[in-house]
């Protein structure tokens, strides 16, 4: 990494918000040590409120990279600027999510992650809950797993939607927990990742973990369609 590249970014809005992520909403981390030391790592969890991506990765030792909307960093004049240099700071990876070519894009980019032997996150329910239930996972994460041999560390985080309902606005002051499970490992299923029934076990099995960690209730049901109903 080049001084002005993201790592270094990254320590610095790490140095100046964690700080403040501490004070403004008493973070309680559990499980951290889970996480690998080196090599590729997916991290797979629930999704509440926008800010789960910011909080979350601040508590983690090793730089967390994750897909979010392009939009973020395309705008225009300062403003525009600052946010890029921040959302990609942060470890964000810019892709057009709306196209039907989205959900490709956005694997294909997690698999150049994790060959690069970093961590990757991604929330299995593809968008955040609409209200605080866990909804079933999208078998990208086990297509992922399988394509890559990277373990899966769950998490979940709780707590957020009380501290920015609706996911929008400013948050407000309030206690938030992240917590990490035991890795997960697929490497059984090897070469098997064009089988459908073998992708629903797997993103199963990791939600059962996620909702173990969360204490969420589960819905049986993707929350893009309980969105729309």
């Amino acid at each position: 990494m080049t001084p002005e590249g993201p790592l270094s970014r990254f320590a610095l809005i790490k140095a100046v918000l964690g700080p403040i992520i501490r004070l403004m909403f008493r973070p309680r981390v559990e499980g951290v040590e889970h996480i690998p030391g080196d090599g590729p790592v997916i991290l797979a969890g629930n999704h509440l409120t926008f800010i789960d991506s910011m909080i979350m990765p601040l508590f983690c030792d090793r730089q967390v990279f994750f897909i979010g909307k392009d939009e973020y960093v395309t705008g225009k004049g300062v403003k525009g600027r600052l946010m890029a240099w921040f959302f990609t700071g942060c470890g964000m990876i810019p892709v057009d999510r709306d196209g039907g070519r989205g959900g490709v894009a956005a694997l294909m980019t997690g698999r150049r992650v994790l060959e690069e032997g970093k961590v990757f996150s991604i929330y299995p329910e593809g968008t955040r809950s609409p209200d605080g239930r866990l909804y079933r996972g999208r078998t990208g994460i086990a297509r992922l797993a399988m394509m890559t041999g990277a373990p899966v560390v769950p998490f979940a985080i709780i707590g957020t939607d009380k501290i920015q309902p609706g996911g929008a606005g400013m948050p407000r002051p309030g206690r938030v927990t992240v917590r990490f499970g035991e890795a997960m490992e697929f490497s059984r299923y090897e070469g098997m990742d064009r089988d459908r029934y073998v992708l629903r076990a797997v993103t199963d099995s990791v939600m059962t973990e996620v909702m173990r960690l969360s204490g969420q209730e589960y819905v049986d049901m993707y929350a893009t369609k309980a969105k729309a109903a």
